[in-house]
């Protein structure tokens, strides 16, 4: 099997193989796999039979390429199938299985071809539509009272807009992008996971016109000030790629996290708000919003 370079012009023909996927980490979104493609990280993939086999390749740290889980709607490897094809393919080990990919085999059976390893910075959180969309509940009082002091500030005065992501506002878009990583200083040495997220999202923003993703955006004072990016994940997960917004406006993130649940995840039971990336600050925000599971990450290296 040759492995060639997925690029976006290949989205409609690989496509089908993520719809009715099983895997509820954020990685197994075809979006999110184009997306962080930049110059040190680039998807390669093949088709077996029903199957997308997907890896990663790097342009310098060569010993962290990989492969994640093949994606398919209608089957799912076993583990000594993975141990063959990681063999054939030429590579060491598998990034981002999904804890439930581990629990439906015995550890005694993936560990006599696998060393096993928990990837921590890579757990997502994920989290009941109906939470995030209604907010009922002492848990959840703080950011009701936010949302009715941005309401009472901005929306009841007509100084807020909300519309679709498209083509036609895509340059205002990554203007605030560029705004808001100036705010979090996301050049600074060490935030290179902040850097490559801000590419990630300037290469969805440019091609949201030819893939299956949602996007809203939200102005004030006819400043847009806030954006969010989701796609299908399952049949009853979606995934928010992206949500920025300016932190100066009391209120203003809760009240766009609101909208967008509201918006973004209509007929979707979950939403999976992707990892932390080991970032304290973000860390803190997610679990404030009482995520109703998480799901763990790991690593499988050939024996």
């Amino acid at each position: 099997m040759i492995m060639k370079h997925i690029k976006y012009s290949d989205y409609s023909k690989l496509e089908k193989y993520f719809r009715h996927q099983r895997y509820t980490l954020c990685v197994y979104s075809l979006p999110s796999i184009l997306a962080w493609s930049n110059e040190y990280y680039v998807p390669y993939g093949v088709i077996e039979n029903d199957a997308l086999i997907v890896a990663a390749e790097f342009s310098e740290q060569k010993e962290n390429r990989h492969l994640i889980l093949p994606v398919s709607p209608s089957r799912e490897y076993s583990p000594e199938e993975l141990y063959e094809l990681a063999k054939k393919l030429g590579f060491a080990s598998y990034w981002f299985v999904p804890g439930e990919y581990i629990e439906r085999y015995e550890k005694s059976r993936i560990k006599s071809l696998f060393k096993i390893t928990v990837q921590k910075e890579y757990e997502d959180y994920v989290y009941n539509t109906v939470d995030l969309a209604e907010l009922k509940g002492n848990k959840y009082s703080q950011k009701r009272n936010l949302i009715h002091q941005f309401e009472r500030d901005y929306l009841s005065r007509g100084r807020v807009e909300a519309g679709e992501i498209n083509k036609s506002v895509a340059s205002e878009c990554i203007d605030f992008l560029e705004k808001w990583c100036k705010e979090r200083d996301c050049d600074r040495a060490g935030n290179d996971d902040l850097a490559c997220e801000r590419m990630a999202a300037i290469n969805t923003i440019q091609q949201i016109d030819i893939i299956d993703v949602k996007g809203l955006y939200l102005r004030v004072d006819g400043e847009i000030s806030a954006f969010g990016i989701a796609s299908y994940l399952t049949d009853d997960m979606g995934v928010l790629h992206f949500e920025k917004a300016f932190a100066g406006v009391k209120g203003l993130y809760q009240y766009f996290d609101n909208l967008c649940a509201k918006r973004l995840f209509e007929g979707y039971s979950y939403i999976n708000k992707e990892s932390d990336m080991n970032i304290p600050g973000l860390a803190k925000v997610k679990l404030s919003y009482h995520p109703a599971m998480r799901v763990k990450s790991y690593r499988l290296d050939l024996r």
